[in-house]
């Protein structure tokens, strides 16, 4: 049996958006795709101001933002790969903005 291996292709961010409950990505070819806000913790402690307040990285490869030191790639996004954080170091986190854990 032969199997055909095809190249994955991660197309960029052209554009994002964080909603109530989601993270939503525009991307270059055209689709948007939506992540669920729980795969990303900082985000989802986050005030509306510190997620609307992030840019496009390595030429929309990924997202960055600088208020609460979350990066994710596109490809993480694309390829339904949940934050990678430690569970220590997101408590230290949530601690030092005060949130109980």
């Amino acid at each position: 049996m032969t199997i055909s291996v095809t190249d994955l292709i991660i197309p960029e961010a052209v554009f994002a958006e964080v909603e109530v409950d989601a993270l939503v990505v525009e991307l270059s070819d055209g689709r948007s795709i939506r992540a669920p806000l729980t795969w990303y913790p900082r985000l989802l402690h986050a005030s509306d101001a510190e997620r609307r307040h992030f840019r496009l990285i390595g030429r929309g490869r990924g997202i960055h933002w600088p208020d609460i030191e979350e990066d994710i790639s596109v490809e993480s996004i694309v390829l339904g790969k949940p934050s990678m954080e430690s569970a220590s170091s997101l408590k230290k986190w949530l601690e030092s903005r005060g949130i109980d854990t």
